[in-house]
């Protein structure tokens, strides 16, 4: 046993060597030479070295570098890297949205709150319908309450912040209208998410879920948030006066991690995503003396650790396993996108922002990522989609989480208010200021 584990360990740490040179590498590639943001360099180098392609070959007496998972080849569906590799990215998720809220100006947040649940909802319910709809009319699915095209609608609706809230803080603007539109936006997708998922499970377990079911779901994960970011906000300054007070090096970062880390778990006992919890102890702590301690030490945590996130996401993609329903995944994701950018953007549109603005917040409610690949093996490991449907949904997966950093540097790099009216103003000078700079934190 002790030498399963030390055997475990060694692999572990060799894994996170490589992805820690390819992340650096890839992103490097893709910021000097083709002048996109690193992000992209990472989820590619993902899945050259995962375990779908190179990771798979045997190197010696070291095996494969990135092997599946014994449970993986067994039900053929899950996520296709080890435990440890997993978690170890997780925390990294952790991280990464730990710092987003940091970098979020707290007022901006509320004061969006309203549009954010808008464009949240339009954002479900659009790429639902579109979903279950072409599910069936592609002859996918026998009727529109048939299991299969609610997974498929139900993977529609998915978004992964991650990927937004990366560029967002590459460019300097967590801090736009915007920005914190789409962080809050992807905050109640989730919960929303949550519900979707919730009666798609028991629609093809039972073959109905009760009302009341859904109702207790979903008011303990909205509960739950809403306290966890209230009485963070609450505490914010008292937690910040005791971290002060400790003289040991390193205290006020590592206990600010710890606390982030608490979030992450709670908000998983609660039915949330961990990042989520992860998040709103960051925004609760964007008003303290804290976070201009944390700045540096935070992102040197962030640069080590958040692209190990990014690489394993790329890992998650088995590009073989689109090559079935190759006409439907191009409708599903062409669907994808224009359901997201118009679901979310004419929300936005309605509630003050500009047709830049709304484009803004459209797009950076467009990628899936992790988030999409986990409900869609939670369909395939049910039994309820096949391998052509799980095909389909990675292609979709992997264009619109590749897709949006892509769309999204442009759009904040073209000159312009996000917001009409009183917004103008404060959105241009943003704009025109940009926090961090172009890639310059990547």
């Amino acid at each position: 046993m002790e030498q399963d584990i030390t055997e475990a360990i060694v692999h572990l740490v060799l894994q996170l060597a490589i992805i820690l040179v390819a992340a650096k590498v890839g992103g490097e590639v893709c910021l000097r030479l083709l002048k996109v943001p690193p992000v992209l360099g990472e989820l590619a180098v993902g899945v050259l070295i995962g375990p779908f392609a190179l990771g798979a070959i045997e190197v010696g007496s070291l095996g494969a570098l990135f092997p599946k998972p014994q449970a993986y080849l067994e039900a053929g569906a899950g996520i296709p890297l080890s435990h440890e590799l997993y978690a170890f990215a997780q925390v990294a998720s952790i991280v990464l949205l730990f710092t987003a809220g940091l970098e979020t100006d707290l007022k901006l947040f509320l004061r969006y709150a309203g549009p954010a649940t808008l464009v949240a909802l339009g954002g479900v319910a659009l790429p639902f319908a579109f979903g279950v709809g072409a599910t069936v009319l592609m002859g996918f699915a026998s009727s529109w309450m048939d299991p299969a095209a609610l997974f498929m609608g139900a993977v529609m609706t998915a978004t992964s912040v991650g990927i937004t809230a990366r560029v967002l803080s590459d460019l300097g603007r967590m801090d736009t209208p915007e920005g914190v539109t789409v962080v809050g936006a992807a905050v109640v997708d989730d919960v929303l998410g949550i519900l979707v998922l919730t009666v798609v499970v028991g629609v093809s377990a039972a073959g109905g879920v009760s009302a009341a079911k859904v109702a207790l779901i979903g008011g303990k994960a909205i509960g739950f948030w809403v306290a966890l970011t209230g009485l963070g906000i609450l505490a914010s300054r008292p937690i910040s006066r005791l971290m002060g007070a400790f003289r040991v090096a390193g205290a006020e970062i590592a206990l600010a991690l710890a606390l982030a880390l608490l979030g992450a778990a709670l908000a998983e006992s609660f039915g949330l995503a961990m990042i989520i919890g992860a998040y709103s102890v960051g925004l609760a702590l964007s008003t303290t003396r804290l976070k201009r301690e944390l700045d540096e030490p935070i992102m040197a945590v962030y640069h080590t650790l958040v692209p190990v996130f990014f690489v394993a996401m790329g890992m998650l993609v088995d590009l073989p396993a689109m090559g079935g329903a190759l006409v439907f995944g191009l409708v599903i994701t062409a669907l994808a996108i224009v359901s997201k950018v118009v679901g979310c953007g004419l929300p936005a549109l309605a509630t003050g922002f500009t047709a830049l603005g709304a484009a803004r917040v459209g797009v950076g409610m467009l990628p899936r990522g992790e988030v999409a690949l986990i409900v869609a093996g939670i369909g395939l490991t049910r039994g309820v989609i096949e391998g052509d449907l799980f095909g389909v949904s990675i292609l979709m997966t992997v264009v619109t989480t590749l897709l949006a950093p892509i769309m999204l540097v442009p759009l904040f790099r073209r000159r312009g208010p996000g917001r009409r009216r009183e917004d103008a103003a404060p959105a241009q000078a943003s704009a025109a200021t940009g926090g961090h700079g172009d890639g310059d934190n990547s």
